[in-house]
């Protein structure tokens, strides 16, 4: 893959920005070479910390060539100023990036130890950590791995991949680090969104509500939740302090500041309503369901031979709520349409007096790992192409920030 070396130049400020890149053992260590080299065209000062396990695969001498700068292995390394390379080196940077970031090393940040340089000043950093996984399909998919994982993502560190292809060991699956002209736009897209939405209090929505009609049975929809915690995961990425409400799903709980499981369309406007009057941005992804039971069974409704009818009662809007609420923060709504988009989706923009509204096909999102996004405002139409939707959700936040410069 070719590097994409002029945008990454042009797309950072005129400000020098510090890298410290950790290399961790792993075979994909040679690929980090290639993004040592880019990071270094100039834009960029890199300092190189490797593991031993890392200079089984790839020399010290290697990074030190392609950064101008010495690599340092050694936790007691004696040129350190009062023997604390650990806490030197995490201070002279602005963030730090793990590549490859191997299995072991991922458990040991998720459980504090410190047994040697990298593991030491990752602990005793005071800057951003990213880390880019890279391992056997089988390592990644281990329950242990997976636990590590969640923690890492609890403690506010941001993964970068891994993606699924072809390893090392010849395996196909998931735990291919991502190549390093992802991972030189991933750092230039955490130094550019990072200050957009900086001390804004953004509350967030997600997932789908769950009505119940009986003790084991209710009304949900499909939504996966994956748009909504995107969308979470760009806002902390651009500084703010974000509020998560989530409805019922499968996925690992994010690095946000504050996250409220829920499971009905009342209990999501309660929660909402609690936390709305500290709020600059609410954000209604969730897919609410419209309508609840009006009288739940206490105990579980029987199978007989005659139809059953539910007798169906209207939900709280919750976004109408909080839009048409005095003083109301910046209201941003998702409209997931089957026919007629555009014209469903600016009625609903009207109705609810929003100043974006994002649409989307309701088919070619749920449940998807990507979407397509027209996002609906005073200005008119703004389309946002099929991609990952992590993406979209970044290009979201980065439009939302515009009306704060306005």
């Amino acid at each position: 893959m070719t590097l994409h070396k002029t945008f990454f130049r042009q797309s950072l400020s005129n400000e020098k920005k510090r890298v410290l890149l950790g290399i961790t053992g792993g075979i994909a260590a040679y690929k980090v070479a290639e993004l040592a080299h880019t990071l270094s065209q100039g834009v960029v000062t890199v300092q190189t910390v490797m593991t031993q396990a890392a200079c089984q695969f790839i020399t010290p001498l290697t990074f030190q060539s392609l950064t101008g700068n010495p690599v340092h292995t050694d936790l007691w390394e004696s040129s350190a100023s009062n023997f604390m390379a650990h806490i030197n080196l995490s201070r002279e940077v602005d963030v730090i990036m793990i590549a490859p970031a191997s299995a072991d090393f991922i458990a040991k940040l998720a459980h504090g130890i410190a047994d040697d340089l990298l593991s030491t000043l990752c602990l005793a950093r005071n800057c951003p950590l990213l880390i880019a996984p890279a391992m056997n399909r089988q390592m990644w998919e281990n329950p242990a791995t997976q636990r590590n994982l969640a923690i890492l993502r609890n403690d506010g560190i941001r993964m970068i991949g891994p993606v699924s292809g072809i390893q090392a060991c010849g395996e196909v699956g998931m735990g291919r680090m991502v190549e390093p002209a992802e991972l030189a736009e991933a750092i230039t897209v955490f130094w550019q969104n990072r200050c957009l939405l900086i001390n804004k209090k953004i509350m967030i929505t997600a997932g789908p509500t769950f009505e119940a009609i009986d003790p084991v049975r209710g009304l949900t929809n499909k939504s996966s939740g994956k748009m909504g915690y995107a969308i979470a995961q760009a806002a902390v990425e651009a500084g703010a302090s974000v509020t998560l409400v989530s409805g019922p799903t499968g996925l690992a709980m994010p690095a946000v500041d504050k996250f409220v499981a829920v499971i009905s369309a009342n209990e999501m406007l309660a929660a909402v309503q609690h936390e709305i009057p500290s709020v600059d941005i609410f954000i209604s992804v969730a897919a609410v369901s419209d309508y609840r039971v009006a009288a739940m069974n206490a105990q579980k409704i029987k199978r007989n031979n005659h139809n059953l009818t539910l007798e169906l009662t209207l939900n709280p809007d919750i976004l109408m709520t909080v839009a048409t609420a005095p003083n109301p923060p910046f209201c941003v709504g998702f409209a997931a349409e089957t026919e007629n988009l555009l014209e469903n989706a600016q009625a609903k923009r009207i109705k609810k007096k929003l100043p974006l509204m994002v649409a989307n096909w309701a088919h070619n999102a749920i449940g998807s790992d990507e979407n397509e996004l027209i996002l609906l405002d005073d200005t008119g139409e703004h389309v946002l192409p099929r991609a990952p939707k992590i993406e979209q959700a970044r290009h979201l936040i980065e439009h939302i920030s515009t009306f704060f410069k306005q």
